[in-house]
Parts: C-alpha cells; sequence; structure tokens
C-alpha cells in the first residue's frame, strides 16, 4: 500500500538513505532540511520511482515549521509516516569548558524541532486513524560518556517524549518508535567536529560502522511490520561497539 513519508534532514545520512530506501517502495515522500541544492539532487534522482517533494525548512525556526503543513501541496498533506530525523552534536568539550551556543543549537534543534514537527502532523495523523512516528534517538540517550553531556541529554529527551507520545495515543492505531542507533559512519562526526576532516575520520579509525543504510533498513522494517505491532525503541550498535567497565579515575590519590 502506498503511504505518505515525511523525512526531516533528509539531505544526508539517515534522511537521505531512508529517503532512497521508501521510494524504492514507490512511497510518495515530503523531504525538508536546511540544504536545498542537496535535496534538490535527491529528488532528481529519485522522481521516476516516487512522486517526490522538498522544501527547504529550519526546524529550529518556529515561524517556519508553523507554516510548513499548511504551505504543502494537497497530494502530501495527508502524512502516514514521519520520520523525526533532523538532529546534530557539536562539540566533545566537557561542560566546564563548553561553548553554550553549541548546546542551545543542540537543544533547538534535538528537542524543538522534533517537537514542532510532531505537533504539526500529529493531530491529523489522528483524525485519519493512521500514521506512524518514527524518532530518531541514539544510544547517547541512554549511556554517558565524556563530551556527550548535552547531546545525550537532548536523545535522552526523544527517548522520554516517544514514551509519552506512546501513552498519548493509546486508543489510537497510531504507532511510535524510538531508533537508537551506535557508532554508525555519515556526516553526523563531520558536523561534530566541526567541519575537521582528520578528527571526524579518526573517530571511524580500525571500526566497522553501522551505515545509513542500516539505519533505513531499520527504519523500513518497523514501519512496515503488521498494524498491531509497534516496536517501541530500537537500541542498535555496530559488533565493534559495546559497553565498557565503569570508568574508575586512579590519579586523584591523597586529594580527596
Amino acid at each position: 500500500m502506498k503511504k505518505c513519508v515525511l523525512i526531516s534532514g533528509a539531505s544526508s545520512g539517515f534522511g537521505e538513505a531512508c529517503a532512497r530506501r521508501f521510494a524504492a517502495a514507490g512511497h510518495d515522500l515530503v523531504l525538508c532540511a536546511r540544504r536545498l541544492e542537496r535535496l534538490e539532487a535527491l529528488q532528481e534522482e529519485l522522481s521516476g520511482r516516487s512522486r517526490v517533494y522538498i522544501q527547504h525548512l529550519d526546524v529550529t525556526d518556529r515561524q517556519a515549521v508553523d507554516g510548513f503543513l499548511p504551505s504543502l501541496p494537497e497530494l502530501f498533506r495527508e502524512v502516514d509516516i514521519l520520520v523525526n530525523n533532523a538532529g546534530l552534536a557539536l562539540g566533545l568539550a566537557p561542560a566546564y569548558e563548553v561553548d553554550v551556543d553549541d548546546w542551545e543549537i543542540m537543544v533547538d534543534t534535538n528537542i524543538k524541532g522534533l517537537m514542532r514537527i510532531t505537533r504539526q502532523f500529529l493531530p491529523g495523523m489522528v483524525e485519519r486513524r493512521r500514521g506512524h512516528i518514527v524518532n530518531i534517538g541514539s544510544v547517547a540517550g541512554n549511556w554517558p560518556y565524556p563530551g556527550g553531556n548535552a547531546y545525550g541529554a537532548t536523545k535522552a529527551f526523544v527517548k522520554q517524549f516517544s514514551r509519552g507520545l506512546r501513552a498519548d495515543l493509546l486508543g489510537t492505531p497510531l504507532r511510535v518508535t524510538n531508533i537508537e542507533p551506535g557508532l554508525a559512519e555519515t556526516e553526523f562526526s563531520l558536523v561534530r567536529m566541526k567541519g575537521d576532516a582528520q578528527k571526524a575520520g579518526d573517530v571511524y579509525s580500525g571500526t566497522k560502522p553501522l551505515s545509513a543504510e542500516d539505519i533505513a533498513e531499520i527504519v523500513d522494517w518497523v514501519t512496515s511490520l503488521p498494524a498491531h505491532v509497534n516496536i517501541n525503541t530500537l537500541e542498535v550498535m555496530p559488533v565493534c561497539q559495546a559497553w565498557n567497565p565503569l570508568a574508575v579515575d586512579r590519579t586523584l590519590g591523597n586529594d580527596l
């Protein structure tokens, strides 16, 4: 059955891979992101397989998000699957050295942006009694690491917000899923390292990380299950990643 799929942050990484996956199945696509030129190239690539509407959108711009749904052509307004993918991490500084602007950008994008998009399209889903919201969280929302302070906190919000949506939607046929990837090689680290390709590459050195296509396959799977099945949360890591023993500092000595 053909569906209408909206993907935020669709110009690269998980969002771009999800767009290709859903286009291959012939679904209608609404793709939004800040980088319009990339969306235009993706639209040209996919238009032979799917009807694709693109929109420049910065999810941190509340006015723009508020006008997003009314601006859509009629054909693309009844969204069946919403993939809240827009998000980012900035820096790895400890909390006592961090640039507060980086914290605020992460909160505005990963938390506020997700809420705004969801609030735009959720009422229509409830009214039509069909829909699936897929939020892209992170293992950082479950397991802390040095420098992951605010980023991990924003992804913990995504986890709890997804649970809250499920509670609110009890009694409707709507589904909500939180996908929590671990180490994955996309432009994520390049953005986090603020364009330093060497530092970004070092993150994946000697590993076999997840790919964007791996996550797209998971998103496709959870949204294609029978209507009575809801995957609440799916945490996924590459085999080369796991949890370490609890950290112990042995340098403080008698300072304490």
